[in-house]
């Protein structure tokens, strides 16, 4: 049996809560909200490592529509997040919309009826399919296995994407990692279960999550390897608790609040005058990130080992007070000579030194060239979404592709952000979408297609910005996919980004009224 709906949204993080409850303010009731997890909450559920928190301010990376007066510090932990945003979830009426437990197997547009179809099961009986089975995420699905969890059809007009960019864990191609006989696991698959104490534990990777959870791995291990390939620019980070008074200053006066908020957007958006305008700029940054290595670690040789060789902001600035002191420990050493190989319980660098382990962690981040799985989204023609990305993920204002009719996605292609919280991008991209669905009701359109000149045009001037930035300076970062396009980042103010997205500029569409025949679209 096929269900229907008006509107499906992928994702329970802030893009898909955000998404529904604007939704639920502008009068539209008819959608349901998907989740593959058995909670809500996004990245914010699925990341729960030790040491697990946000990096941009508590007062900033939250709606704009629902500030919270009783953050308890300036930059919030995973727990607190996750709570705020289950708090939104209940207060806007949108738990009887969410669907928890149910993946998303695939999506595909059909051209007769200008509708989505989507395929959805049971998460927790997919999984474990796939663990009886030795399957990997992307490995295909035998659709004649009788072990196979049910599928149900879904029908949407349309479809929206709030999976956001980071949430598929990248894995490092290691030789004979899969006869290691001890624990691995990647940060955000954190094993709770597992004692630490007195383990011989190799981290692998030393990327924004890494940062967060080796101090954490330190305080218990008897031994920690670091195996760092690139070591990251790190800043300290100005955190503190919240005061009792800011507190009820806050919920007093919720305009202090704002203000508040305000001057820390501001501060952040200078920023933006050295990643794309003039990089001599982020110099004084570099000094500051220098002295705070000095000031943290004693050892000459561990600084060398700490101190990045590329331009400051090429790759991701991160923000930690206890990282260094935690390498500074006698039980850790930083690694630079790489893994040549895993046998058994030894793990062996390229120069064919031995240290055996007991459990190998993964901090390798998250394959964010890749955003929306391959195998997921169908346009027309039966047109897998990845192969219309060859040369890199790109979209129209980071939200339509074309090819893909009545099909948004929120933190889409080129909307990432180096220096500010991405919840503002988030509901830009909202007031969009919303002003399209407006639209085509106000017009009778049946589907919005984003023509394909525009789409080019639009990521033509997208990467002519980008080419000046700090961020093509020559370092290897998630940034920049393997051809040297950087399909991740928004060149400019995020309040440039806000003017883009106020309206829906439909001259830059093909909208049709009714279900035609392909190539018989009417341009507006």
């Amino acid at each position: 049996m096929t269900q229907n709906t008006q509107i499906a949204i992928i994702g329970t993080g802030f893009s898909g809560l955000g998404m529904a409850i604007k939704l639920k303010e502008a009068g539209y009731n008819d959608f349901v909200i998907l989740e593959q997890s058995d909670d809500i909450g996004g990245t914010w559920h699925q990341n729960h490592y030790p040491g697990c928190a946000c990096d941009v301010q508590s007062a900033l990376y939250s709606f704009s529509f629902e500030q919270n007066p009783g953050w308890s510090r300036m930059f919030a932990q995973q727990s607190e997040i996750k709570a705020y945003l289950k708090h939104c979830a209940e207060k806007y009426g949108l738990m009887k919309h969410i669907r928890l437990n149910t993946h998303v197997a695939g999506a595909r547009f059909d051209e007769k009826t200008q509708t989505w179809k989507l395929e959805t099961c049971d998460s927790a009986r997919l999984w474990a399919y796939r663990q009886e089975r030795g399957l990997n995420p992307g490995d295909k699905l035998d659709r004649k296995d009788e072990k196979l969890p049910e599928f149900s059809a879904l029908t949407a007009d349309i479809l929206v994407s709030g999976m956001g960019g980071l949430s598929t864990p990248a894995y490092p191609d290691i030789k004979g990692i899969e006869t290691f006989t001890g624990k691995r696991f990647h940060s955000q698959n954190w094993d709770h279960d597992y004692d630490l104490r007195g383990k011989r534990v190799a981290v692998i990777g030393t990327g924004a999550s890494a940062i967060q959870f080796v101090p954490e791995v330190v305080k218990q291990a008897a031994r920690v390897d670091l195996y760092q390939r690139t070591p990251p620019w790190i800043m300290p980070k100005p955190d503190r608790a919240i005061r009792p008074l800011e507190k009820r200053l806050f919920r007093m006066f919720p305009q202090s609040l704002n203000a508040f908020r305000q001057s820390i957007y501001w501060s952040l958006e200078a920023r933006v005058l050295g990643f794309v305008g003039n990089p001599r700029i982020l110099k004084l940054g570099e000094l500051q990130a220098r002295r705070h290595i000095r000031n943290q670690i004693p050892d000459r040789e561990l600084r060398k080992k700490v101190t990045p060789d590329f331009h400051f902001g090429c790759k991701r600035v991160l923000i930690s007070n206890n990282y260094y002191p935690a390498l500074a420990q006698d039980h850790v050493d930083v690694l630079t000579d790489g893994i040549r190989e895993v046998r058994g319980c030894v793990v062996v660098d390229r120069n064919g030194n031995e240290r055996e382990v007991d459990c190998i962690i993964y901090g390798t981040g998250f394959r964010a060239q890749d955003p929306i799985p391959a195998g997921m989204i169908f346009g027309r023609n039966g047109r897998d979404l990845l192969n219309a990305w060859q040369d890199g993920a790109e979209a129209y204002k980071g939200t339509t592709v074309s090819g893909f009719p009545n099909f948004f996605m929120l933190m889409g292609p080129n909307t990432g952000l180096g220096h500010s919280s991405m919840v503002y991008m988030i509901e830009s991209q909202i007031q969009y979408v919303l002003d399209a669905l407006k639209k085509m009701d106000k017009h009778g359109w049946k589907s919005v297609d984003v023509k394909v000149d525009a789409l080019s045009q639009y990521n033509a001037s997208i990467h002519a910005k980008l080419g000046d930035s700090v961020w093509q300076t020559g370092c290897k970062s998630w940034y920049v996919n393997e051809n040297g396009k950087n399909t991740t980042l928004w060149p400019g103010f995020t309040w440039q980004f806000r003017q883009q997205t106020k309206r829906f500029d439909a001259r830059q569409y093909l909208c049709e009224p009714e279900a035609v025949e392909v190539g018989e679209a009417a341009p507006v």
